[in-house]
């Protein structure tokens, strides 16, 4: 197979892989019910969230349901009467809460949209279509249970607002809960500045008389966000949008597959829950030494993701504890590394696939150091293309010289093609005879673009899923590197880039002329599908392109001008 060939293959193999991308989106699009509403007409969860169906790990082992029982949900949402809200603020987060749920983040840090006065981006909500909230709680079989309902702050007023202060590094806002059993739980949330990361510590204390017995509660509860810029590769449209976990690997489910093709109920330890959207996640990361029954679930046009345990028999005075991580914001993959939690950088979904996850990670890693030394993601993407190109030197002169070679033979190839006309078999016998002669390798150059597939794949993930790269200017109109180019300039320079390449370029031997024809509007196939794409990416296509036409211009000239010692080579 010869590269011209391949390009067109490759072409047009793109473009059905749209066709059927937008097709599928169309037939697998959630359908979002009625959202159920309190008589206040404030939105509540419906998800379920209950007590498990199987065992619950305890600190001792394994207690089972209780069976037949059917206690309320856990994750039921507290009224403002019983449960009132209080504001914390910090430097990148500003939250809305009450002692069993974080009903409402603000990433101070991270615009809406990228004009500079736009409002803040708003993770967790409780409003319509955004739902998205996150809950803890207890629950127990036997007596009142403290769910995530009945907490009140300690040492405060209700209503109070919480601000961390200049130079200060931590801020503790502490709830109690009082059951008539003479069970009391103590939790505090614990922000710090410049963290996305809530800590949230238990401690429930049995001051009655009897033993108690019962297990934490933690979960993710949303409606499917509706999606902006659902266009043709669009990054929003692709991103992945749905629960995830790690049980010793990476794991998602899409919304309309939980139920029939996710069930999850699975005991784990060390790992995370969490519920991605595109550059943004919320995730509880439960206490490493304690295990969890993962499960998913979906109701009313609510899906969730929670982690049910462990579970613990509390004796007449004594007492368990029991903390957790909640991750609100942004895929900052640095800060998720601190937090020393296997696979939670996967939340950063370049992909489902861990090779290509890998390759992205990679290629965002070199990225980032070329970042730290230029200070701008568009100059870091063309050091990028540079040193890629400089790795694949070797190959990428095999494909030229391949090029040159067939550019040099094309008179007496049309020779072939005048003599045997129509007999196929013949003239591709005479051209396998002329390769042998003059050493011409007719693949020499498919393996570059072969190679520059998953290199182009696992990029376009990278720019399209880094939130660091976010509404990241390059220079004049190009102000968000993850969007397309809005005055379509780098397209139509791609374009122009691909069309002096294509002439560069001998066209296959054999090829019939409506093949012919249809390559020559390869460059402007190309311009539209590109025109959809994120700025950053169409800057690496056009700074790899232009080095390739650079480099095969030179390797053409220079075969022009001594053909015979190349050719020997």
């Amino acid at each position: 197979m010869n590269s011209t060939r391949l390009f067109l293959l490759f072409a047009w193999l793109m473009v059905a892989t749209l066709l059927w991308m937008e097709w599928g989106k169309e037939q697998a699009a959630p359908v979002t019910p009625a959202v159920a509403t309190t008589p206040a007409g404030t939105v509540a969860p419906t998800g379920s969230a209950g007590v498990p169906s199987a065992n619950i790990p305890t600190a001792t082992g394994t207690v089972p349901a209780a069976p037949g029982s059917t206690p309320a949900p856990v994750a039921a949402s507290a009224t403002p009467e019983a449960a009132p809200a209080v504001t914390v603020e910090t430097d990148v987060l500003r939250v809305t809460m009450t002692g069993g749920e974080l009903r409402q983040a603000d990433l101070l840090r991270y615009p809406s949209e990228a004009a500079k006065d736009s409002a803040p981006v708003r993770l967790l909500s409780p409003e319509g279509t955004h739902y998205f909230v996150a809950t803890t709680g207890w629950h127990s079989d036997a007596g009142p249970a403290p769910e995530t309902t009945g907490f009140v702050l300690a040492g405060a007023n209700a209503g109070t607002a919480f601000r961390l202060a200049p130079g200060q590094k931590q801020l503790v806002v502490p709830f109690v809960w009082n059951g008539a059993n003479g069970v009391s739980i103590r939790r505090e949330f614990v922000f710090e500045r410049g963290s996305y990361v809530v800590q949230v510590r238990d401690q429930l204390r049995n001051a009655g008389s009897a033993p108690w017995q019962g297990y934490v509660y933690r979960g993710l509860t949303r409606a499917p966000r509706p999606v902006a810029g659902s266009g043709p590769m669009s990054p929003e449209s692709y991103s992945f949008q749905g629960p995830a976990w790690w049980d010793d690997k990476y794991e998602r489910c899409k919304y309309e597959d939980i139920g029939d093709d996710c069930k999850l109920g699975r005991e784990v330890k060390g790992g995370w829950i969490g519920m991605l959207q595109h550059h943004f996640f919320g995730s509880w990361i439960p206490q490493k030494d304690q295990a969890a029954l993962f499960d998913v679930s979906q109701a009313g046009g609510h899906y969730t993701i929670d982690a049910r345990g462990p579970s613990f028999n509390v004796a007449a005075g004594g007492s368990a504890d029991s903390s957790a991580r909640l991750w609100i914001g942004p895929k900052l993959v640095n800060q998720m590394e601190a937090q020393d939690i296997p696979g939670l950088k996967r939340a950063v979904d370049f992909s489902k696939f861990d090779t290509m996850a890998t390759l992205a990670e990679a290629l965002f890693w070199v990225l980032e150091k070329l970042h730290a030394l230029v200070k701008n993601w568009g100059w870091a993407i063309v050091g990028l293309v540079v040193l890629i190109k400089i790795l694949m030197f070797p190959l990428s002169t095999a494909q030229y010289k391949s090029m040159a070679k067939m550019r040099k033979f094309q008179p007496r190839i049309k020779q072939l093609q005048e003599r045997y006309g129509e007999d196929k078999q013949k003239l591709q016998m005479a051209m396998m005879e002329l390769y042998k002669k003059e050493k011409i390798n007719p693949v020499g150059g498919c393996l570059p673009i072969l190679i520059q597939m998953p290199v182009f794949l696992a990029l376009y993930w990278m720019l399209s899923e880094s939130v660091e790269l976010r509404h990241a200017p390059w220079i004049g109109w190009i102000t968000d590197l993850t969007a397309r180019d809005p005055y379509f300039v780098l397209p139509v320079i791609n374009i122009a880039v691909m069309w002096f390449t294509q002439k560069l370029t001998p066209m296959a031997p054999g090829m019939d002329p409506m093949q012919q024809k249809m390559m020559q509007y390869m460059p402007l196939v190309f311009g539209v599908l590109f025109a959809f794409m994120p700025a950053g990416l169409v800057l690496y296509w056009i700074t790899n392109g232009t080095l390739g036409l650079l480099q095969q211009a030179w390797m053409t000239r220079r075969y022009a001008e001594q053909p015979a010692k190349l050719l020997a080579d």
